[in-house]
């Protein structure tokens, strides 16, 4: 496998990390995403990270994102909305948590040639998840109740942690169709909900990734990170403006396409 080395290259292209931090985190602070799903393949084809470098940078990047996309959502939904359904982000967060972590025992372990087309293969699955699942016109009301929807919970946390580690993703496009399917919540009320499940997901798979070597990526490209980072604080606070303006009928499917084309191009690293 080839490996790459384009520090020099990527710590030229401030302006074009500022821009992609900035678009991607508008992204995440309009839907409730951490917006990695997009950057995971520009760190790929366009910054020439290799694939699990690309998923510590995007794990970093997207904490950045959820955890200034939650205080710049605020004045759509309130934190007290957010603290009233504590019991469905803990009854998630029993299976995330543990999903986190062997997600990213997974990712350190497996061959770079076969993570490329894993990845490939997400990226679409979760653009049919964001074009299917997201519906806002679905009733307000729990699939199920009582013990079979708390295990379900923890089973859709579990997978969605692993899931969400592997590609270093917040996974709000699972999250988000989960709260509002399984657990009845309001589209928007989701989006809010899913970000204070991914916060603490992903700081437990961020945890195991730095134990790896490769998490040295984060010292070494220290720039382009911070530079990043500024961008995608700017762009979440865009993003919570932007909350209740744009149709989300229009934008799931444009983000569902983005993932698709985002998908070919990872697959042409394997």
């Amino acid at each position: 496998m080839e490996q790459r080395s384009d520090t020099g290259y990527r710590t030229k292209q401030p302006a074009s990390a500022f821009s992609a931090g900035a678009l991607i985190g508008t992204l995440g602070g309009l839907i409730g995403l951490g917006g990695a799903e997009f950057r995971l393949p520009l760190l790929i084809s366009l910054f020439r990270f290799a694939a699990l470098e690309a998923v510590i940078l995007n794990k970093a990047m997207s904490l950045v994102v959820v955890a200034s996309a939650l205080p710049f959502r605020a004045s759509t939904v309130p934190f007290t909305a957010i603290a009233t359904n504590w019991p469905i982000i803990v009854n998630l967060l029993c299976g995330s948590l543990l999903g986190a972590w062997s997600g990213a025992s997974w990712a350190v372990k497996i061959k770079q040639e076969v993570l490329y087309p894993i990845i490939a293969v997400l990226l679409v699955v979760i653009a049919a998840v964001l074009l299917f699942g997201h519906d806002a016109a679905t009733p307000a009301s729990p699939s199920l109740s009582g013990i079979p929807l708390v295990v379900a919970g923890v089973v859709a946390g579990f997978a969605i942690g692993a899931v969400a580690s592997l590609l270093g993703v917040a996974g709000g496009e699972l999250l988000i169709p989960t709260l509002v399917l399984l657990f009845g919540a309001d589209v928007k009320l989701a989006g809010s909900l899913s970000l204070a499940v991914s916060l603490p997901t992903m700081l437990v798979g961020f945890t195991r990734y730095s134990r790896d070597d490769s998490f040295a990526v984060i010292g070494k490209n220290k720039i382009f990170l911070l530079v990043m980072a500024a961008g995608s604080v700017v762009g979440t606070c865009i993003g919570g403006l932007l909350l209740g303006v744009v149709p989300g009928a229009l934008l799931l499917p444009m983000l569902a396409a983005i993932l698709v084309l985002s998908a070919v191009k990872v697959w042409q690293h394997r």
